[in-house]
């Protein structure tokens, strides 16, 4: 037997069959300063004036000019406090150019997810911030009081952006870097797109049209008309100056890109096709895989179920474990909640039609389940199999496939080893159902879950 613990200490190892091909990412070089990698990134940037120099300029401008720093929220775990902290060192920049701390807002980029809890702000944020009387404000997507009209784009996107973003004379974006399974890649642009835009911004961006161009993938950006949209949006509303991060499998720094919104954010694209593609020797009958840190409801969860598909046979089985922390929401929007009820009442190619239909009225986040669509267009949602303590069997008259709590025979939810019998539960069922022992399946389990793309040889990277 092979163990594996893909949620920290808070839960014992889960224990694979011996016959698992465990595929992994390579181990990235990691920065060895990371604070003065990210102060560095500042002054040296990619294709980019240093962030002082434009801030001053700005500054000189303008005696009251104000800035916009945007950050992610908490579904993306990018460094925002600690040694490592990218926040701080830009404020601190803009305080030494002659920005007031009231002059700064930290913008936190929520796209169409709810806004955070000042608890979590506090606890995803270096709390020096917050002492320098900097603001930290989520943006409101569905307020109109907070959006303005700043143009369309050449597909048709009428672009309805925060104002306190529109509004800003200096405008900064921060975030991760990591394989996206709509856009190819996160970061760079989404920070703006769709992180600061207004809900009806989001109806060609996440349309049905685009969901479902093959290019729309992860580690695509030729082509990919996702990725082309949100930076159309970006260049549109405008951006000074980013500041990107890449990370290993443990959130540490593997390298800072500062600078330019596009030039820099290619720099760490091309960083991560270094590690994120994982070749695996066959299609299996059975992959095991993990939602990570951006699974904290069901709605993150959709990534790993993408992600796994380059390892997955046709009709095989997939089982998805998952932690579910986000406190009352271990779902996702009462949208979310519906399309996916939808999904799985009709199937994924009777949804895909409704969805193209000219008499559906748009739904925000139903793209999220158009990408659970691609799943089910690959397997039956009964060869699906899926585990979170937070979700209880009550949900999955909303939820496809199977609730493996219902195979394990009233074991102790709040048991160190509840996963590992998750897993075993959901093995002995792919055995009564395939007649085969889990010692004559293929095996594949995903060790970084959401973050790593499994190929074969011939499919792509």
């Amino acid at each position: 037997m092979q163990r594996v613990n893909p949620f920290g200490s808070g839960y014992g190892d889960i224990v694979l069959p011996d016959n698992t091909f465990v595929a992994h990412m390579e181990d990235p070089a990691l920065v060895d300063d990371p604070k003065s990698a990210i102060e560095d990134s500042l002054i040296h940037p990619i294709a980019s004036e240093s962030l002082e120099v434009i801030a001053r300029r700005k500054k000189d401008a303008k005696k009251d000019a104000k800035a916009v720093i945007v950050i992610s929220d908490n579904t993306r775990p990018v460094p925002y406090k600690g040694d490592d902290g990218i926040l701080l060192p830009v404020i601190e920049t803009l305080i030494r150019c002659g920005y007031a701390p009231s002059e700064i807002t930290a913008l936190v980029a929520t796209g169409m997810h709810r806004p955070m809890r000042e608890d979590e702000l506090h606890a995803m944020i270096n709390e020096k911030v917050f002492e320098l009387g900097v603001k930290v404000v989520n943006h409101e997507p569905r307020n109109p009081e907070r959006l303005v009209y700043i143009g369309t784009t050449k597909r048709g996107t009428n672009v309805m952006i925060d104002t306190l973003y529109a509004e800003a004379d200096l405008k900064i974006a921060t975030g991760l870097v990591e394989s996206h399974f709509m856009a190819g890649v996160s970061g760079g642009r989404k920070a703006i797109c769709p992180g600061v835009i207004g809900e009806e911004t989001t109806y060609i961006f996440h349309g049905p049209a685009l969901m479902d161009d093959p290019d729309s993938r992860d580690l695509s950006i030729d082509n990919n008309p996702v990725h082309d949209e949100s930076l159309a949006v970006a260049k549109l509303a405008g951006v000074d100056f980013i500041v990107n991060v890449t990370l290993d499998h443990s959130f540490r720094i593997t390298g800072v890109y500062s600078g330019d919104l596009e030039k820099a954010h290619l720099a760490a694209a091309a960083k991560i096709q270094e590690s994120v593609g994982v070749p695996v020797p066959y299609e299996a009958d059975v992959v095991i895989t993990h939602a990570g840190f951006v699974g904290i409801n069901h709605y993150q969860c959709a990534k790993c179920g993408v992600a796994s598909l380059g390892a997955l046979r046709k009709d095989g089985y997939l089982v998805t474990i998952a932690d579910c922390t986000d406190k009352g929401h271990v779902i996702g929007s009462p949208n979310y909640r519906t399309t996916l009820a939808l999904l799985h009442l009709v199937g994924s190619d009777a949804f895909v039609r409704i969805l193209n239909s000219p008499d559906w009225v748009f739904l925000p986040e139903q793209w999220q389940v158009q990408e659970w669509a691609k799943v089910f267009r690959k397997i039956p949602q009964d060869h699906y199999y899926f585990y979170a303590p937070q979700i209880t069997h009550d949900y999955f008259d909303l939820l496809p496939g199977n609730d493996i709590r219902m195979l394990m025979d009233g074991a102790d939810e709040k048991s160190a080893d509840i996963y590992a019998k998750a897993i075993d539960s959901a093995l002995s069922d792919i055995e009564r159902k395939t007649g085969k022992k889990r010692s004559e399946l293929r095996i594949i389990y995903i060790a970084d879950g959401p973050y790593e793309i499994p190929y074969t040889e011939g499919g792509r990277k």
